[in-house]
């Protein structure tokens, strides 16, 4: 596996809705194992094609809680629930956190590596982080969506204390 470049805004692939992924061969199981390869050395949660300069509707999320990685291709959105508002981040944008509404609830329909449908539903975080990559995958930036900026270091002590919670045995509802 590689580690891939990360695509920075503001390349224009970014902002370009992706096209629909017709072949499920080795190439695109190279790029997916590559993607999560990568995703896993920028300590990120989620990761889309764009951002490693592909423009397919492939992303990549693994929200660290004993699940296997979600892979998602060719996701369709089916029924969104609820309404949240928390802090996000974008390996896109390095430096930039943010508040972002969303729903809390996601239902969604995608396709395997090996090309086979399923249907997925997520809450709260994992929901959030599946809905920034599809909308990565649509050309549709969270910097866009952010009702408040938020410091870095305020970002980093919320994340300190979620691993604290994690470590105490609390966990995260």
């Amino acid at each position: 596996m590689t580690v891939l470049e990360i695509v920075k805004y503001p390349a224009e692939i970014l902002e370009t809705k992706t096209k629909e992924v017709t072949k499920f061969d080795r190439n695109l199981h190279k790029l997916l194992d590559d993607m999560m390869e990568t995703m896993i050395a920028a300590d990120g949660v989620g990761i889309a094609a764009p951002q490693v300069g592909q423009s397919i509707r492939a992303a990549i999320v693994d929200i660290g809680e004993g699940d296997p990685p979600i892979e998602l291709i060719n996701p369709v959105i089916t029924a969104v629930g609820g309404e949240d508002v928390d802090l996000e981040g974008c390996l896109s944008f390095p430096d930039l956190y943010g508040e972002v509404k969303r729903p809390f609830f996601v239902r969604v329909e995608a396709q395997e590596r090996d090309g086979s449908l399923y249907e997925l539903e997520a809450e709260s975080f994992e929901a959030r982080a599946i809905m920034h990559e599809i909308d990565h995958l649509d050309g549709i930036l969270f910097n866009k969506k952010i009702s408040r900026i938020v410091d870095a270091s305020e970002f980093e002590e919320l994340d300190e204390e979620l691993v604290q919670l994690e470590k105490d045995g609390e966990g995260i509802e």
